[in-house]
Formats: C-alpha cells, structure tokens, sequence
C-alpha cells in the first residue's frame, strides 16, 4: 500500500484481523528494550535461530502482525522469498510501553489461535514479563509470571537464559 501511494511510507501499520492497525511511536525505552534483547538473543542463538526485530508473521487469512521480536526457525534464505508464517516462529515478543492492552488482549490471543508456542509480554509500567505458552484456540493454556529476578528461557531454546534483571 505504501508503494501504491495509499499509505504514507513513514505510517507504521500492522495487518491485525483485516484491519489496519497504527502501530504507537517508538520511544527511547522501547526501543533499547528491543535492543537489549536482540543483543542478549544473537549473543546465545546463534545458527539455531534467526533473531528477527519487528517484522511481520503471515497468520491467514487476514493478519501479519509485527511483534517486536520474534525467534524464527533457521532457513537459508533469512525469509527473503516469503515471509516467516507461525510454523516457522519459535518465540514472539512483544515490548509493551504504552500498548499493553492491545498486545495482551489483540495481539497475544491471534499469536495462540495461530499456534504460535510461546509469546512474552514485557510490560513496562510494572516491569514484570508474562510467558505464554500451550497455544490453543481461545487463548494460552499456560501463563508464567515469573519475578523481576527470575531468569527465563525460551521453551523451544532451553539453553538461553535472560535474566530478567537485564530487562530494566
């Protein structure tokens, strides 16, 4: 849409349910946020994953949401030719500042419809993280609220550690 001129090509929007969503602006807290993240996450992946910042999952029919970051299963062309779909996302993260109810109550659910295994939703206001996994059709099964200094590893990657105390 933005190279046909309908969209500015500065509009952040995200495909959510058929609708255009306007994504919030990104701050400085967000933004060093998800690159601690990307930092701690590319120091430990390595070839296991590819470590991918705010780029859009094809969940058909109708969305292809952009988490802030997302673990995606290694292939060889990075996603050039086609974009990551949700068999191919090992872990999605959102980075909550002002967005909180939109990325828990939008966001997190169309990750579990999609089966998505796992989702976590760093919300700043109360510096906690909340870990979602066991995806079904009407939302996570399992939901962990660890402690601000718990460490925490992807289900998928169980030999990454992220102190959450590295998060703030």
């Amino acid at each position: 849409m933005g190279e046909a001129g309908i969209l500015a090509p500065d509009v952040r929007v995200e495909l959510l349910e058929g609708e255009l969503v306007q994504m919030a602006p990104i701050g400085s807290w967000h933004a060093g946020t998800i690159n601690g993240l990307v930092r701690l996450f590319s120091r430990y992946v390595g070839d296991q994953a590819i470590v991918s910042v705010q780029n859009p999952i094809a969940l058909p029919p109708q969305s292809e949401p952009q988490p802030d970051v997302s673990l995606l299963k290694p292939r060889a062309d990075f996603y050039r030719n086609t974009l990551a779909s949700a068999n191919d996302v090992l872990l999605v993260i959102e980075v909550s500042d002002s967005t909180l109810a939109y990325d828990r109550d939008a966001k997190i659910p169309l990750y579990a419809r999609h089966g998505i295994p796992e989702a976590w939703l760093i919300d700043r206001q109360t510096q906690a993280v909340t870990v979602f996994l066991d995806p079904a059709d009407n939302g996570y099964r399992r939901v962990l609220t660890p402690g601000q200094s718990e460490t925490i590893s992807p289900s998928l990657l169980p030999h990454i550690s992220i102190p959450l105390v590295d998060l703030w």
